[in-house]
């Protein structure tokens, strides 16, 4: 919904310019909300803050609350009750201001957001860390930014990720806290887990409705989910997919096939993604994503594509992500050899989803919000992540098949085809059809065998292809070297 920045003086001096500082930050990030910008200097000029914003509904949409102190940023939202009317901004300022920082164990939302008070500045995050924010501090200045772009100007070498379910003061540093934890039933039986996730799931999508102009849809059991759901609420759903035009992979087949059961199929939009595209993308997926890990960089110019067309459409849609991170998605991962007992197969779950922001979440936020598109993700849903949690790993991945989402897939087995509800789970740029293209633009860029010669990055981390050398070339052009250690790998066993 926004993108934040601040900048503030560590020793309480006056900082000229701080305001135009701040203004320079979140232009390299007006994407992330071209329809207003809100900066305001701090008394005593000892440092600003402001957000660019994207306006959900005919009205402006607040991200910040700057008139009078505690100053607050906020990018997200909050599902919590509320008096009509009320902007999210506004009833998390009023939630701090009652409760202190106690208030991000009450709020049940996904957000990323700043407040500035009484010369201290706090930062936080929620537990699954939807919305990104990073900060750092250097030659006595402290900034924060939504993304490191932001940052570029003032932190070179110290920037961090936030990580999600913490706390950062410039007083006391870095914390976690304890994350929002909604009531919800223990299931005795499958069956009754599939009733209630259905249920939970239906909530969840009806919240994050209003606003809504459609749904991006892979063709995946998770993504045609949520479009069924969401179709009860928007008979006039727009559906939007992508697939690699000389090569198209099996979703689109499966996307096609759910726009026609839904009888939307005059609705569904699909993005032929061209050689020219992807090669014409890369840089700007570099910049967006701002990390060289190859499966992001596959995976964020499909959505980007996507996203740029959905634009056309709406400013916010639906996604199905986090269902392979509650629901055992990832089979082969979680019956690997190395996985010993059924104690460690449930903190390998965890760490998926804990990792989930790094990986499927950072790729998909960028793109999305590169070409200002909300996304929202039911599936992250407080309800539904909680309840996930309490099924039982063998009614995720179950019987002798052991399929994979099976709770999932019983709950919602009459809304699909049955050749969806069926269908396994293929990696996101296995089934748009990206990966043996990506291979073959890129090897007439940067000759494969150069891998030899360049193992691994300036801070010593392995490239995974030959096609990360091109990757990290186009990323030293745009960040710092030390932005490196920022890229992570998605490895559930490290």
């Amino acid at each position: 919904m926004a993108s934040l920045a601040g900048i503030f003086s560590l020793k309480g001096e006056a900082l000229d310019g701080c305001g135009e500082q701040v203004g320079r930050m979140l232009e390299r990030m007006r994407h992330r909300g071209p329809d207003n910008e809100t900066v305001r200097t701090l008394p005593d000029r000892h440092g600003a803050l402001g957000a660019n914003e994207i306006n959900l509904v005919p009205e402006r949409t607040c991200a910040a609350s700057l008139a009078r102190p505690p100053f607050v940023l906020f990018d997200g939202e909050v599902f919590s009750e509320r008096v009509p009317g009320q902007y999210d901004v506004e009833l998390f300022r009023e939630s701090y201001q009652k409760h202190g920082r106690d208030c991000f164990s009450l709020l049940d939302g996904r957000y990323a957001c700043a407040v500035a008070d009484e010369g201290e500045v706090i930062l936080a995050r929620d537990a699954v860390g939807a919305r990104p924010l990073f900060y750092g501090s250097e030659r006595g200045l402290f900034c924060f930014s939504t993304e490191m772009k932001g940052l570029i100007d003032h932190i070179r070498f110290d920037v961090h990720e936030l990580p999600p379910g913490h706390i950062y003061s410039t007083r006391e540093g870095l914390k976690p806290f304890a994350s929002f934890t909604p009531e919800v039933p223990q299931p005795d039986t499958l069956e009754e887990a599939a009733g209630i996730l259905r249920q939970l799931l239906i909530e969840a999508v009806q919240r994050r409705m209003p606003g809504v102009g459609g749904v991006a849809l892979s063709g995946g059991i998770d993504s045609s989910i949520i479009a069924a759901i969401a179709k009860e609420y928007n008979p006039d759903l727009q559906l939007f997919t992508g697939t690699i035009d000389k090569a198209p992979g099996p979703d689109l087949d499966n996307a096609i096939l759910m726009a026609r059961f839904l009888g939307l199929e005059h609705n569904l939009h699909i993005y032929r993604i061209t050689d020219s595209d992807i090669t014409e993308t890369i840089p700007r997926a570099v910049w967006h994503l701002e990390s060289f890990d190859e499966d992001c960089i596959s995976g964020i110019i499909s959505n980007y594509c996507v996203a740029r067309m959905a634009k056309e459409y709406t400013s916010v849609v639906l996604v199905g992500e986090g269902a392979d991170e509650l629901f055992g998605g990832y089979r082969m991962v979680l019956k690997n050899p190395a996985v010993v007992d059924d104690a460690h197969r449930e903190q390998l779950a965890q760490k998926l989803l804990d990792i989930a922001y790094n990986t499927a979440l950072r790729r998909l936020d960028r793109a999305w919000m590169a070409n200002a598109v909300v996304y929202q993700p039911p599936f992250l849903d407080a309800k539904v992540v909680t309840f996930a949690q309490r099924i039982p790993m063998d009614w995720k991945i179950h019987g002798e098949r052991q399929i994979e989402k099976f709770v999932l897939r019983e709950a919602f087995r009459d809304m699909l085809p049955e050749k969806i509800a069926n269908r396994e789970k293929l990696r996101f740029a296995m089934g748009v059809g990206t990966d043996d293209v990506m291979d073959s633009l890129v090897s007439e860029v940067i000759d494969p065998e150069e891998k030899k010669n360049r193992p691994a990055s300036a801070y010593g981390m392995p490239f995974a292809t030959f096609k990360e050398l091109l990757y990290y070339d186009e990323f030293l052009k745009l960040f710092p070297p030390a932005y490196e250690k920022q890229t992570v790998r998605w490895d559930p066993f490290k």
